[in-house]
């Protein structure tokens, strides 16, 4: 059996609330559960893939000045 572990995190939003989508976001830092970190990966790349070259960059910036 091949899971994708995208398409199921991904399934599990559809129709969700903002919302619903913060709260999961905000319940994994809370909880530093480390399960939730392919649901956080899955977010991220969704962020990513719609973002301009602007705001990309301005990501980038906020990495880069976190560490």
């Amino acid at each position: 059996m091949n899971i994708s572990i995208k398409n199921h995190i991904m399934n599990n939003f559809k129709g969700a609330s903002k919302e619903d989508i913060e709260k999961a976001i905000t319940s994994s830092f809370n909880d530093k559960d480390e399960v939730t970190l392919p649901g956080l990966g899955v977010f991220f790349g969704i962020v990513w893939s719609k973002s301009s070259s602007d705001e990309k960059d301005k990501i980038l910036n906020i990495l880069k000045d976190s560490f």
